[in-house]
């Protein structure tokens, strides 16, 4: 393909995914709600037109990883990219996903060798490419023996399908039991895990974060500013922004403690407001900031949306600021984490301080 001509310096900064040697840049483009409909208008319908628009302009700016799955408005999504593609470098890489019903049959969804096989290839169809960079599994299956979806996937690989695999939505003992049955048999293991982490919503902390750092499997976030919540435009006592997919019964991430959400988005907002930015770039550099952490996705209605969440990559927070963040967000050690937290800190690693660090620290703080 043809290389767009650039019109300004690119300043994105490269991360190597997982224990890969693939570059992504640290802001991922979305795609969820290209050509959407039925349930997924619900994140706002980007049109074909203004797609493209958008892909130019992440282009421009460095971004070299589109993220896409089979399920957004069931084949849509990756219709629209396969359109969109052919004007673009094919250095730019391609994510999508496998594992959500595509139909009512016993056997269109799940992770058996039929569905994964199937699935991939009606991908490449509509992706109109000869293979994907990244394939993820989009969610846990617990009724397919793991070895059976690892040596499909490590298939894929070897029949040049696929470039890399990853996982999404996985717990620790899901990732590690599949990372276990790909060394024990020499098959291609995960680089990345796509998972929801961020300011508000650190859970990913216990475990997840963990494996980034002693497995190498990197992370890559979706939903980094929790579907907007994070943005800045939703404060306590004001109305919230007419737009929002969080009043039209987009659950996710669920919110259980609304007083404390407000409290961290009134730190965002105060931080942002001390470097002349929003808040949603105040989130995005905190998690860029994050042990473990490869690439942010962001997706975007407008190009001036998407502009501004690209800056964000750009920001760089100051120890005391991340301290302020960490501070009004830390959520209680879950067991068995406060037990190694008092008994086994001796002889902590990396990986375990990227959940019991910044407990650490705001302890010293507190003595």
């Amino acid at each position: 393909g043809h290389h767009r001509h650039q019109d300004r310096p690119i300043d994105m900064e490269y991360r190597v995914l997982g224990r890969s040697g693939l570059k992504v840049s640290l802001i991922t483009l979305g795609t969820m709600n290209f050509a959407a409909e039925g349930f997924f208008d619900k994140v706002g319908t980007v049109s074909v037109k203004d797609a493209r628009r958008m892909v130019d302009v992440a282009v421009d700016h460095g971004v070299n990883l589109l993220d896409t799955s089979n399920i957004y408005s069931w084949g849509k999504s990756e219709e629209a990219l396969g359109e969109i593609l052919p004007a673009h470098s094919d250095q730019l890489l391609v994510g999508t996903k496998v594992r959500f019903g595509m139909g009512k049959g016993p056997n269109e969804g799940g992770l058996s060798r039929f569905h994964i096989i199937h699935e991939c290839e009606a991908s490449l169809r509509r992706l109109k490419r000869p293979h994907i960079d990244i394939y993820y599994l989009h969610e846990w299956d617990g009724l397919t023996p793991i070895e059976e979806t690892m040596e499909a996937l490590d298939t894929l690989v070897k029949h040049g399908k696929v470039r890399y695999l990853a996982c999404s939505n996985f717990s620790g003992w899901h990732i590690m039991k599949a990372l276990m049955a790909a060394d024990k048999h020499g098959w291609q293991r995960f680089c990345c895990q796509q998972i929801h982490y961020s300011v508000e919503s650190r859970d990913a902390e216990n475990e997840l974060a963990p494996i980034a750092l002693d497995q190498g499997v990197g992370i890559q976030v979706w939903s980094p500013l929790a579907g907007g919540l994070l943005s800045g435009k939703f404060r306590k006592d004001a109305p919230p922004p007419q737009l929002s997919r969080h009043l039209n019964g987009w659950g996710e991430p669920p919110i259980r403690d609304e007083a404390r959400l407000y409290r961290i988005i009134d730190v965002l907002v105060e931080v942002g407001a001390a470097h002349g930015v929003p808040a949603a770039q105040v989130a995005l550099a905190w998690l860029a900031g994050r042990p473990g952490v490869a690439s942010l996705i962001v997706g975007a209605r407008t190009e001036s949306q998407l502009k501004d969440n690209l800056a964000g990559a750009a920001l760089v927070l100051t120890a005391e600021e991340r301290q302020r963040l960490d501070d009004v967000s830390q959520p209680p050690l879950l067991y068995p984490y406060w037990h190694q937290a008092n008994t086994a800190a001796d002889r902590f690693s990396a990986a375990d301080l990227a959940l019991h660090l910044p407990h650490i620290e705001s302890r010293k703080a507190r003595l």
